[in-house]
C-alpha cells in the first residue's frame, strides 16, 4: 500500500502509473474512493471559484468607493475576463497534452490573474474524468506496450539457459 493515497503499490516491473493530484494512482483502476475524490474536487474547485468572485467583486466594489473613475473599471472587468479566457483555455488543454515548460513560464502571470477560469476548468473537467486522466491514461498505456514489446522480444533470463555439455 502507498502511504501517500493509500492505493496498492503497483508491481514493480515495468512502468508506473504517474499520480495526479487529489487523485494518486486511482485514476488506473476506479478504486479507493474515486469518485468520492472526483465529487470533492468538483464541489471544491466550484466552490473555491464561487469564493474567488466574491472577493473580485469586493475589490471591484473598492475601486468604485475609490472614485477612479470608469474606464479604469472597464479596463479591470476587460483584464479579468480575457485572463480568465485565456486560462481556462490553458488549463483545458493541459488535460490532454503535456505543456511547454517555457511557454508555461511565459504565462504564469496571466495564468495567476485568470485564477478563477483555471478553477472553472477543473471543475468542468472532474465531471468527466480526473483532471488530467486521459494524458495520463494515454502515456501510461504507450509505456506499458513499449514496456511488453521490449521484454516479449527477448528469449528470456539468460542464466536461466541450460548449458548443453
Amino acid at each position: 500500500m502507498s502511504a501517500e493515497n493509500g492505493t496498492p503499490a503497483p508491481p514493480t516491473d515495468g512502468p508506473r502509473p504517474e499520480p495526479i493530484r487529489f487523485f494518486g494512482t486511482t485514476w488506473l483502476n476506479h478504486d479507493n474512493g474515486y469518485t468520492a475524490r472526483r465529487i470533492g474536487v468538483a464541489i471544491g474547485s466550484l466552490a473555491t471559484a464561487v469564493v474567488s468572485c466574491l472577493v473580485l467583486r469586493l475589490a471591484y466594489q473598492g475601486l468604485q468607493i475609490a472614485a477612479i473613475g470608469g474606464f479604469v473599471s472597464l479596463l479591470m472587468i476587460a483584464m479579468f475576463a480575457i485572463c480568465s479566457a485565456m486560462a481556462f483555455r490553458h488549463t483545458w488543454d493541459g488535460f490532454t497534452r503535456r505543456p511547454d515548460p517555457d511557454r508555461q513560464a511565459s504565462l504564469r502571470s496571466l495564468l495567476t490573474i485568470g485564477f478563477v477560469g483555471s478553477l472553472l476548468a477543473y471543475f468542468f473537467r472532474s465531471l468527466t474524468e480526473a483532471p488530467g486522466e486521459r494524458l495520463h491514461r494515454e502515456e501510461y498505456e504507450a509505456a506499458r506496450k513499449h514496456h511488453e514489446k521490449r521484454t516479449t522480444r527477448r528469449s528470456g533470463n539468460p542464466s536461466k539457459k541450460r548449458r548443453r555439455a
